[in-house]
């Protein structure tokens, strides 16, 4: 069975130009796999579309922090939560160039912003828009996550010269309202459908230890791939247990689950860039590694995420070095 499951993965079953339709049962398939076969299949794939010893490195700031409406059930900026997150006003324009700057000084050739919003106002717009010319001033790449967005809020960012907007699915569509229930599923897909009619490039992922299935993990899976389009960058989030929130008691997730979830990942997407996100300090270097053997080849560079610790910058380059893995370049 499994030899049969990985050679479906890497044919596809599909005529050349025709995108394929994954099922439940064949991700499920794909999740159980004997760990050697579903690395030997992923990496195969990866390095058929990619240079296997290049990560793209993105730094992540939270321009506007806390405050947030929504009830995400791993989230410490909800102000449904007593968590340690202060609700504070956007950040001023000189602080994010400091930030890009450092960022870029370091190595990072994406900048993405992150504002605790469920969806911005015209005006808020307005100062984001102001951010993402002073990124793109710099020689960066550009992205933002604000919440839900229309369709000709999308199309503002898109004439801004925003290169990409991140909005995660967060778990499969079955799961999803033991986790958030102050959004739909619908209502995340048809912000991406406005990014993506807008022309601007999707990064859309999903969150594994929320309590969800391996059926779950599978629908997330399935729900990206199986978009008209599969996001150009695919972040996969280790949930980070944080005080105060619903999941604070939360199992925690065995590391090869992780590495299974990036190489189903590769195989399903086999263009898309497939990020390690948050939880990434809860993964020893050994971990990360088979993680980037699995066809991951992009992390969140910089001591902070959003709201949560990410492992030093130095600690990255000591990795890399290890590994025999370059940054991509400008």
């Amino acid at each position: 069975m499994a030899s049969a499951v990985s050679t479906q993965a890497t044919n596809d079953r599909t005529a050349p130009g025709v995108k394929k339709i994954w099922d439940r049962r064949e991700v499920i398939g794909l999740l159980e796999q004997p760990l050697s076969d579903l690395l030997f299949t992923a990496h195969s794939v990866h390095r058929s579309n990619f240079d296997p010893n290049e990560v793209q490195l993105s730094t992540l700031l939270n321009i506007k922090s806390g405050g947030c409406p929504e009830d995400c059930a791993y989230c410490p900026q909800s102000a449904r939560y007593d968590t340690a997150v202060e609700s504070e006003p956007l950040l001023d324009i000189e602080v994010v160039r400091n930030a890009a700057k450092t960022a870029k000084a370091k190595g990072a050739t994406r900048f993405c912003m992150g504002a605790a919003w469920r969806s911005p106002k015209d005006r808020d717009l307005d100062k984001v828009i102001a951010l993402i010319e002073v990124v793109k001033e710099l020689g960066l790449e550009s992205c933002v996550t604000l919440g839900m967005l229309k369709s000709e809020q999308a199309t503002r960012l898109k004439e801004a010269g925003l290169d990409y907007y991140n909005h995660n699915l967060d778990t499969s569509p079955e799961f999803y309202g033991e986790i958030i229930t102050t959004r739909t599923y619908e209502d995340r897909l048809d912000t991406i459908d406005h990014v993506r009619a807008a022309g601007i490039n999707v990064c859309c992922g999903g969150i594994i230890g929320l309590g969800e299935t391996l059926s779950d993990r599978a629908g997330l899976l399935m729900s990206l791939a199986n978009l008209p389009q599969a996001p150009e960058s695919v972040p996969i989030n280790l949930l980070v247990k944080v005080a105060g929130t619903p999941l604070e008691e939360s199992s925690s997730v065995d590391p090869l689950d992780m590495v299974r979830m990036v190489a189903a990942a590769r195989i399903m997407m086999p263009k898309s860039y497939v990020r390690l996100s948050a939880g990434r300090e809860g993964l020893d270097e050994a971990a990360q590694a088979l993680c980037f053997f699995a066809g991951a080849n992009s992390i969140f560079y910089g001591e902070q995420l959003l709201t949560t610790p990410n492992p030093a910058a130095d600690l990255d380059r000591a990795l890399f070095k290890k590994l025999g893995i370059n940054a991509t370049s400008f």
